[in-house]
Parts: C-alpha cells; sequence; structure tokens
C-alpha cells in the first residue's frame, strides 16, 4: 500500500499547485512557491492498526483504512477526518486501490 499512499500524496500536492496557479493560469510565485517547495515536508503519514493518517501542516488531511477486518470499509478506503483521532465513518470518499478525486484540503465531502 506504500506505493498508494505516494501516490495519493502527490496528487495532493498536484491539486494544491492547480489551486495555487489557479488552474495553470498564474505563475507560481512568491508565498506559494515557498509552500510548494516545502509541501513534502508538510505532509505526514502516520500508519497505525486500524487507519492510516494522513497530516497536511498539522491538520488531519484523512484517514485510509488500513485492514481487511473492517466490517463496513474495504482496505484503502479514504476517509474524512472527523476528528484529530478519528476518521468519520459514515461513508468512503473513494479508495487508494481505484479511481478517487480529492483536493489538497482532504477527501471531498458528500453530495
Amino acid at each position: 500500500m506504500k506505493t498508494q499512499i505516494d501516490t495519493l500524496l502527490g496528487a495532493i500536492k498536484a491539486d494544491f499547485v492547480h489551486w495555487a496557479t489557479k488552474g495553470g493560469q498564474k505563475p507560481l510565485d512568491g508565498y506559494f512557491a515557498e509552500k510548494v517547495s516545502k509541501y513534502d515536508d508538510l505532509l505526514e503519514v502516520k500508519y497505525g492498526k486500524k487507519y492510516i493518517k494522513i497530516i497536511s501542516d498539522k491538520s488531519v488531511w484523512g484517514f485510509i483504512v488500513n485492514t481487511d477486518d473492517d466490517k463496513k470499509f474495504a482496505k484503502g478506503d479514504i476517509l474524512m477526518a472527523a476528528g484529530y483521532n478519528n476518521p468519520a465513518r459514515n461513508k468512503a470518499r473513494g479508495n487508494v486501490f481505484e479511481n478517487y478525486t480529492i483536493r489538497w484540503t482532504g477527501p471531498l465531502y458528500l453530495v
């Protein structure tokens, strides 16, 4: 699952760059250029028995299910954060082993 987590981290950073450049319409300079250069250091991954926590600049970005024994979710499901230590267990926002859509701010809200 390490490859999928690395891909997710890359997607988070790419979405930030897309947002910071207004979809490529604006140059990446100043504050945003500095933030992008340090972005990899701002992302942290904490592996737990049940969940993998993704932290972005001291805030929880979301959780990834890290077990095959969950009764509601599959391994690799992307969950929003309900709090710093707990995921929102209402619905998965995607799965790292499949196609998914995320934002640099976190998994997408349910529509």
